[in-house]
Formats: structure tokens, C-alpha cells, sequence
């Protein structure tokens, strides 16, 4: 694959704050980016931003929920309306670093891999913060592992690159936090060539809006055993061939 279009989602819920500086450093990335802005019924002025940046070039399309439908119901709309070749989120705060993205792209620009996930757990700078957030983290991705058989260090991060095709056609239902779980029991299950790179993470505190709580964690627990040991029928898994 050469020269691929990167389309990046960009799911926001109140992130009026830090909205413009994520998307601009978006555009400071060396690739053929196609940005996706998908509002998720904030209640600042998000959606205001969305729309100037637009507007203004920035952001190249955008998608207003009229009702809150949580992270996942966003992802899928913006993986609806994305046209480039691969696909990845990036949160509208400021804990993940868009200059790692042309490293991760690069085993699926040739052809190593169909999804590559930036891990925050294979030594690559990071924000000290939560140490029960780590161990939750590393909990879930080890029973995540556990029925998927991959031996992914972070399961939960944002950054996922997936070919655009594969992407597309996978049967994904998540509506809240549960997505990085589906989508994790997915790849495996159409047997997906998945790589690991370490990223840069500066994770932010509740102060500073972090939206995640335990009350997530004990959800993906049982998303973990929902998706992975329930799978939905249908040729999907047959995509890679």
C-alpha cells in the first residue's frame, strides 16, 4: 500500500477546550489525513468548533448526534462516514501524541499487518498517573488475551489502525466503552495480522476531564465475555482472505 489515505475519527463529548488544538496537531502529521469529526450531542460549544473548523478547512467532515448515544455509537458513525484506507480514533483530549501515527501506519503501509495498536505498556514515554487504572487496564487486556489468544499488552488504547475494508465489515454493536473490547474480538476472530508499537501517552486526570470510571471497567469485563464467547454469524470472518 502506498501513499494510503489515513481517515481519523475524532469522537468528542464536551471537549470544546482542547477540540481545535488536538485537530491541528492532526494536521502537523506527515501523511494524506482525512479528519472526522463526530459530535456526540455535547453540551459547551463542541459542536460550534466542529463546525468552524470545518468551515476553515481543518477538519474535513463532520457528524452532529442530536442525542448523547456514548463513544462507540460515535466511533461507528464515523467509521460510516470515513473514506480513506485505514482508520483510527483519536480522542479529542490531549493523552495521545499524532506524531506517533506515522510510525504505527507504516507495518500496514507495507502490507505486515491489517491492525496495529500503540501500546501505552511497552516503554514508550508516558504521564505517571492512576496506578489502579494501570492495574485495570492490565487486568482486562489479560483476560482479553486470555479468550482471544494474542498477547496484547493494551488491549484499551485508543490508537488502533485498521485497514479501512476490514474495518467496515466488521459487526461492531458497542454503544459506550465496550468498543475497544468488540473491536479487539473481532480482528481476532477473522484472524486479522495485528502488530504492537510503543506510543507516547499523557493521560489526564478527573480534573482535567477524563471521563472513564471503575463503573466502565466492571462493563468491560463483561463485554470481554460477550463478544468473545457470542460472536454474531455471518461470513465476516472469512475478510482477510
Amino acid at each position: 500500500m502506498s501513499e494510503p489515505t489515513l481517515s481519523v475519527i475524532v469522537p468528542a463529548y464536551d471537549e470544546e477546550a482542547t477540540l481545535a488544538t488536538v485537530v491541528r496537531r492532526l494536521r502537523e502529521v506527515p501523511l494524506k489525513l482525512e479528519i472526522v469529526a463526530v459530535n456526540d450531542a455535547s453540551k459547551d460549544g463542541t459542536a460550534a468548533v466542529i463546525d468552524r473548523l470545518v468551515a476553515e478547512r481543518v477538519i474535513d467532515r463532520a457528524v452532529h448526534h442530536p442525542t448523547n448515544r456514548g463513544k462507540g455509537a460515535a466511533l461507528r458513525s464515523g467509521i460510516a462516514a470515513a473514506t480513506g484506507d485505514v482508520i483510527v480514533v483519536q480522542d479529542a483530549d490531549l493523552e495521545y501524541d499524532p506524531g506517533d501515527l506515522p510510525r504505527l501506519l507504516e507495518p500496514i503501509r507495507s502490507g505486515r499487518a491489517d491492525a496495529v495498536y500503540g501500546s501505552r505498556f511497552q516503554g514508550g514515554p508516558r504521564r505517571v498517573l492512576f496506578f489502579w487504572h494501570s492495574v485495570g487496564n492490565q487486568l482486562l487486556t489479560l483476560l482479553s488475551n486470555m479468550l482471544t489468544n494474542l498477547n496484547l499488552t493494551d488491549m484499551e488504547t485508543c490508537y488502533k489502525l485498521v485497514r479501512a475494508d476490514l474495518l467496515k465489515r466488521l459487526p461492531l454493536t458497542s454503544n459506550r466503552f465496550g468498543f475497544e473490547v468488540e473491536i479487539t474480538a473481532r480482528l481476532s476472530q477473522c484472524g486479522a495480522r495485528i502488530w504492537e508499537l510503543p506510543i507516547t501517552y499523557s493521560g489526564r486526570t478527573y480534573a482535567e476531564g477524563k471521563k472513564i470510571t471503575w463503573r466502565d471497567g466492571l462493563a468491560a469485563l463483561f463485554h470481554i465475555v460477550r463478544y468473545n464467547l457470542f460472536p454474531p454469524r455471518g461470513d465476516w470472518r472469512k475478510l482477510r482472505a
